[in-house]
């Protein structure tokens, strides 16, 4: 229907409603736990209702003017201010659309402080390698060299190779980055170490902690041995946390926070350019949807850290089940030992990873392709799906590894 024009009549409500769910049937079941991305389910009904009650209240308002809803702009607030307690820091910052945004305004404000404060014209993002692509996206929209640094064996940012470059690029680097953990495989990167040489060179830090921002303060409270990543490291000036990963809520929702109110306020925008009056914004975006913000609010109201503890502890738990079977299956590993509930699946032996990934789909599993295995991250429905996908993932293994090795034996490839 893409190549059809806008059409002449309305469809019923009904019809409409009837047209959207029949192109459903081919989306991810993300409820039934079978996609491990894009989706964070924690298995609490009352929850996704108090959510869509929410969403429904805040569906048309929009949060570009704090004068006229000053409900969300009390939300927003005390959302940056709970996510900042939870990682020990100071208080400065805003809530964005994501990840992505947060990320985007952390380089902002460090290129900005770099060009205007010190006077530095041609900035410089260093990052590992396996920093989010986010990063890479934000360095060509603002015009920023990213220069990436290979990790090392364990998949972790390499402390004396991040610091030889910052050493090298003399004076140029804008914003050091470490993640807390890494996409690719899960891992913290030493964030104390890369915090503490960029501290002694003067550089701004920012922790990555998109993804564990809202799970390892808890993971930490279950004993969970966790390395220092958030503002109790000392050289950490900023760091981005989503809310709508382990925070559970809605998409739409992430906390940018900064050790320096200054550095926050190289944030905002303000303009008087026009006939319009006194235009600002605190993030990108201009107009900005309601219902995230509302919907965090709740979602942080009604679980407390109470509610936050007990989804951590079953989201361990699947970890450990996931990790024990994955390991427990011949021709199966996880490449790097994951920090959190993030990892990588690799393959030997004969198994392929394309072929054990094919396989996986054709039994209604949604792995994420790498370029060195298959990625999961999980939450707490996924406990109760963990038999029947180790299951088949065990057969898969065994599948394609029978398969290749036929192949070879008929002078295919191995």
């Amino acid at each position: 229907m893409s190549g059809e024009g806008m059409p002449a009549e309305g469809l019923s409500a009904e019809e409409v409603l009837a047209a959207i769910r029949a192109r459903r049937d081919r989306d991810a079941d993300w409820r039934g736990g079978r996609t491990f991305s894009l989706v964070y389910n924690p298995d609490h009904p009352e929850l996704e209702k108090l959510q869509e009650q929410v969403a429904l209240e805040f569906l048309h308002e929009n949060a570009l003017n704090p004068f006229a809803f000053p409900s969300l702009t009390e939300m927003d607030a005390e959302v940056v201010a709970w996510g900042s307690e939870l990682v020990h820091g100071p208080g400065p910052g805003r809530m964005t659309s994501g990840g992505t945004e947060s990320i985007f305004l952390a380089v902002q404000t460090a290129r900005d402080e770099a060009v205007e404060g010190r006077g530095v014209t041609a900035p410089v993002l260093l990052t590992a390698d396996t920093v989010h692509p986010a990063f890479a996206k934000a360095a060509k929209y603002l015009g920023v060299e990213h220069v990436k640094v290979p990790v090392g064996a364990d998949g972790r940012a390499d402390p004396v190779a991040m610091t030889e470059r910052m050493d090298a690029l003399t004076g140029r680097v804008a914003l050091v980055v470490g993640s807390a953990p890494c996409y690719p495989y899960g891992v913290i990167d030493p964030i104390a170490e890369l915090a503490g040489a960029a501290a002694r060179r003067g550089l701004l830090f920012h922790t990555d902690a998109c993804l564990g921002g809202w799970l390892l303060p808890f993971w930490e409270e279950l004993g969970r041995a966790v390395p220092p990543w958030d503002f109790r490291v000392e050289g950490v000036t900023s760091l981005s946390a989503d809310v709508h990963k382990y925070g559970w809520t809605i998409k739409g929702a992430s906390l940018v926070l900064y050790r320096d109110k200054a550095l926050l306020n190289r944030q905002f925008f303000l303009y008087d350019g026009w006939p319009g009056g006194l235009y600002g914004s605190a993030t990108t975006a201009g107009t900005r949807p309601a219902a995230p913000i509302a919907v965090a609010w709740a979602t942080i109201r009604h679980l407390g850290r109470a509610g936050y503890l007990e989804l951590a502890g079953r989201v361990a738990a699947a970890t450990d089940r996931f990790r024990d079977g994955i390991t427990a299956i011949d021709g199966l590993h996880l490449t790097h030992p994951p920090d959190m509930s993030v990892m990588e699946i690799g393959t030997s032996g004969g198994a392929g990873v394309g072929a054990v990934g094919d396989f996986m789909d054709d039994r209604g599993w949604h792995l994420d392709r790498q370029q060195g295995g298959l990625h999961l991250m999980l939450w707490p429905y996924h406990l109760k799906v963990a038999d029947q996908f180790l299951a088949d993932l065990g057969q898969a293994a065994l599948t394609t590894a029978a398969d290749r090795g036929r192949t070879a034996g008929y002078g295919g490839i191995a």
